[in-house]
């Protein structure tokens, strides 16, 4: 009966780590979409240079929220593994 709980334990162990893998799927969404914002705001910018100051502020709001994002699946992928 032993190496069924043995086997329960291992079988519960590798679906966190799945799911926990599966979680990390939104961070690398993260990097794609904070990859595509700045490049676009790069391509903004040099096609006018004069409005640096006004677009300032949405730039970093955009990469707090991009960011936020990643933040929310680590923090995902971690309680799936630890608890």
């Amino acid at each position: 009966m032993s190496s069924e709980v043995e086997v329960a334990q291992l079988a519960l162990q590798g679906s966190k780590a799945l799911a926990s893998g599966i979680a990390m799927m939104g961070a690398i969404g993260a990097g794609i979409g904070l990859g595509i914002y700045l490049g676009n705001f790069m391509t903004a910018l040099a096609r006018n240079p004069g409005a640096k100051k006004d677009m300032g502020g949405y730039l970093y709001i955009g990469i707090g929220v991009i960011e936020a994002i990643a933040i929310f699946a680590v923090g995902v992928a971690l309680i799936n593994l630890f608890v």
